[in-house]
């Protein structure tokens, strides 16, 4: 199946044509972090998205400027969960193997989260893993931000 630019799905979010769940979180020239959306379901509160404004397929596609502030970007976000949210650890994914345009995906792992449930994606499966719905998300972006803009 050929893909088209104009049905990415996060080009299509920047430029307004799709509603997500929370709020902004960060956003430059570069980059756009928020929280994933689980179309309406309970989200994994810190199931964060780092994109990349400019429709790149893979991490091979940036330009320096662009790697520089992805990689700052990825680090900050990172350490906003582990300080502000209390996280053990954050997964860092891309895959781009359903949307070809840049996005990262940061996880915070939670004290407590027993080992079996520990990954990116093994989480959510854990019944006591911090599940909220849109306004859990958006106090969680609303604390990542002010976090990000005091430091």
């Amino acid at each position: 199946m050929e893909y088209r630019e104009e049905d990415c799905f996060i080009c299509n979010k920047h430029a307004g044509f799709v509603d997500t769940a929370g709020v902004t979180i960060y956003e430059d020239e570069f980059v756009y972090v928020g929280h994933i959306d689980k179309n309406g379901n309970p989200n994994y509160l810190g199931h964060i998205m780092i994109d990349l404004k400019r429709h790149a397929p893979t991490l091979g596609d940036m330009t320096d400027d662009e790697a520089k502030t992805f990689g700052v970007v990825m680090a900050r976000v990172s350490k906003a969960l582990m300080e502000s949210e209390g996280a053990e650890h954050v997964y860092s994914l891309v895959s781009g193997n359903s949307v070809p345009h840049l996005h990262m995906h940061l996880v915070a792992r939670y004290p407590n989260t027993p080992e079996e449930y520990w990954g990116p994606m093994a989480v959510y499966d854990w019944e006591h893993a911090p599940m909220g719905n849109n306004d859990e998300v958006i106090n969680l972006c609303n604390r990542l931000r002010e976090y990000l803009e005091s430091t």
